[in-house]
């Protein structure tokens, strides 16, 4: 355990002067277990730095007296009549007090589990944290829960509450039991705690004011601790980064709308725009009340460029020649807080800043174990759980190293619209799925010149429906009618596959994953050669097919093969359908596993209602439209 936790002698800073406090409030986040007295502790607060509203003592007195109990400074927060009656907070609250020294904004986050969401957003903001422990009940797995999420949002600067000291006696022995676990625990996060401070907040002891209860206590008061804390280095100092929140037009003129989060912006400056990596030169900043010559972290501004750049919503302005990282593959830490687990495969969203990436995880490659803070295997995680995975997109995603630039390297999870989880971002994965060294060569041929000699370009054209649907028979007409008008068109087929790359893979998940990676892989790359690649392949689920579409990336194209079970087994035309319903073939898709219907389908050919030559003209039709190079593109049309 650190001496300097535990040290008795350390003296208070000075109070200043009320007319040097800065304007800015200074943020702090309280995290603790739900019964360890966190509300109660912030109630005091309130009130030993007379902060309360009028009348809200008196209104307290008398809520408490009618509920036949002692004073509960932590009604001042349970607003809610459910909040009172169950005893757990359930919203993030900023709560305002100040000291002679400084303003303080209190983010107040849930300390039950099930509102550990809330207790993350709160912490997002905060430069500083009281960890709220129960000198009678010691260190919970929900306190290492929180301490944990304090690392890995990058607060680094800890005090320690043992709260309830009266009811272990005031004796310094229990206080020193309890501050050496938690101590222990902070230093092997990398967190050394700042203050360990002994306290009730129910009595007020230590909070304001030095307990004659405790007077071998010799540290700091909770508010003298706080005003010892020193901020952190301004936003303002570090790299610029300004997310596009929005693009307006003036004029023939573009805008680029949103907050700036770390760094300067002047007039003149030179920038590029990740990820596609543009420079351009800052010709106008408008702040809200007209044009400035220079804007810096935290203020809103509209800005515009001397080149006519291209902006989208996401893009992140950056200095010249420091730009964020470009990565399609992240590894990021992540802690998930949905009931349904993270799986390999998963489809979420990455939102970070104002940008939202579809990703799908890729690798799990280390679960941790919070409690012993060891590693473990795995490709799930639970609700709660902490693990090391690969994120793959299908598009670019600029970032910053969680420990360079919190602000822009870390990001919350979504799906479905919700937030499910946060992560920090810890670098690209170049090397997801190789073990050895490997160096990348580039083809001497790029892709505008294969796709120049070819007259169109490349893509992937995924066919997905269930067996007997007619998506080997849509590909093989299509491929025929399109090479006889002299177009580069390949067929790779579900079954033709798994008799040669694939024959090693069965019908698991785990296998079905690998499948389709293969052939995504092996798509991509055809493509790139400007090929035009039909690929038919059950591919029964959403997942799976995300996971085609982010490995190939642009140029991927979903069609649907629509067939319903009865007609697929009508048709039947390899018995498998008979041989399935028999028991002979497990996992077989329609029968015992499912088919999830796609959601955002390019096409869909409904084979159930059109012949096959209905459906090859619509797909011939589909591809034309948009691989088809036009006279835009400097080529001619007619193929």
């Amino acid at each position: 355990m650190a001496n300097a936790a535990l040290r008795a002698d350390i003296k208070p800073a000075p109070a200043l002067s009320p007319k040097k406090a800065p304007l800015a409030p200074y943020p702090i986040v309280i995290v603790g277990h739900v019964d360890h007295g966190k509300s109660t502790l912030i109630g005091r607060l309130l009130h030993d730095t007379d902060s309360l509203p009028e009348g809200r003592l008196a209104e307290l007195k008398k809520v408490s007296e009618q509920r036949g109990l002692h004073m509960e400074w932590s009604f001042l927060l349970d607003a809610l009549q459910i909040e009172r009656d169950q005893g757990i907070t359930l919203d993030t609250t900023r709560i305002w007090f100040k000291t002679a020294k400084r303003p303080y904004v209190i983010i107040d986050a849930p300390g039950h589990r099930e509102f550990l969401r809330n207790m993350v957003t709160g912490a997002a903001a905060a430069d500083a944290a009281v960890l709220v422990t129960d000198a009678e009940r010691g260190i919970s797995e929900q306190t290492r829960r929180h301490a944990y999420l304090l690392s890995l949002l990058g607060v680094r600067k800890v005090i320690v509450a043992v709260n309830k000291m009266d009811l272990v006696d005031h004796a310094e022995d229990a206080w020193k039991g309890v501050a050496g676990d938690v101590s222990d625990y902070l230093q092997k996060l990398g967190i050394e705690p700042l203050y360990v401070i002994p306290l009730s907040a129910r009595h007020g002891d230590n909070i304001a004011a030095r307990s004659d209860k405790m007077a071998w206590y010799r540290g700091p008061t909770l508010l003298e601790a706080l005003d010892l804390l020193t901020p952190t280095a301004a936003r303002t100092e570090a790299l610029l980064r300004f997310p596009i929140q929005d693009v307006y037009r003036k004029g023939d003129t573009r805008l680029a709308v949103g907050r700036i989060e770390t760094g300067r912006l002047k007039v003149g400056d030179k920038v590029e725009i990740a990820p596609t990596g543009q420079p351009a030169t800052v010709a106008s900043i408008d702040a809200g009340k007209g044009p400035v010559s220079e804007a810096r972290a935290g203020q809103s501004v509209a800005v515009s460029f001397i080149e006519d750049a291209a902006l989208n919503r996401g893009q992140v302005i950056a200095p010249a020649g420091h730009m964020p990282h470009i990565a399609t593959t992240i590894r990021v830490r992540a802690f998930w807080l949905d009931p349904e687990s993270l799986t390999a495969g998963s489809r979420i969203t990455l939102r970070l800043t104002t940008s939202e990436h579809p990703v799908v995880v890729e690798k799990f490659e280390r679960l941790v174990d919070v409690e012993h803070l060891t590693d473990g295997e795995g490709s799930e995680l639970g609700q709660g759980g902490i693990a090391e995975i690969v994120l793959r997109s299908s598009a670019p995603i600029a970032f910053d190293h969680a420990a360079d630039l919190p602000i822009t390297g870390r990001a919350g999870l979504a799906r479905g619209g919700r937030i499910v989880g946060g992560c920090i971002l810890l670098g690209a994965a170049t090397n997801v799925t190789v073990a050895g060294p490997v160096t990348a060569v580039n083809s001497s041929v790029d892709r505008d010149a294969f796709e120049a000699r070819n007259g169109h370009r490349g893509g992937v054209v995924w066919l997905t429906g269930l067996s007997g649907a007619g998506k080997s028979t849509l590909s093989m007409g299509t491929q025929r009618r399109l090479f006889d008008d002299g177009w580069r068109v390949t067929v790779l087929d579900g079954d033709n596959l798994r008799k040669g790359l694939n024959k090693d893979l069965g019908f698991t998940p785990a296998e079905r994953l690998e499948n389709v990676r293969r052939v995504a892989e092996v798509a991509k790359l055809m493509a790139e050669t400007g090929t035009v690649v039909l690929v038919s392949l059950i591919s029964p689920t959403t997942e799976l097919r995300d996971l085609a579409r982010s490995i190939i990336g642009d140029g991927f194209h979903e069609v649907w093969v629509k067939a319903d079970v009865a007609t697929c087994a009508a048709r039947d035309p390899k018995g498998l359908y008979a041989a399935a319903q028999a028991g002979k073939i497990q996992q077989f898709t329609g029968v015992s596993a499912p088919f999830e219907t796609p959601v955002n389908p390019e096409l869909v050919l409904d084979t159930s209602e059109m012949d096959i030559t209905t459906g090859t003209e619509l797909l011939i039709a589909h591809i034309r439209r948009h691989l088809a190079l036009s006279q835009a593109d400097g080529h001619a049309v007619g193929i």
